[in-house]
């Protein structure tokens, strides 16, 4: 799925974590469960989405914070 809104939004960064590695990560960002698509704006995390539902709502939801 993330990888269809990797070509779907070319201007928007995507970065892959696997928590086993980064434990205190998650502990930072208080991930509650995976998957976790964290979305970040200069450099803040301003939201976390558990539930991806579908490509357009994620399409939707990350092309209105790229604007």
């Amino acid at each position: 799925m993330v990888d269809v809104l990797e070509q779907l939004l070319p201007s928007v960064t995507f970065e892959r974590q696997d928590l086993n590695y980064v434990p205190d990560k998650a502990v930072e960002w208080c991930i509650e469960s995976v998957p976790c698509l964290l979305i970040f704006q200069h450099d803040k995390l301003v939201q976390k989405i558990y539930a991806f539902h579908s490509v357009p709502y994620l399409y939707e939801t990350l092309r209105k914070l790229a604007e």
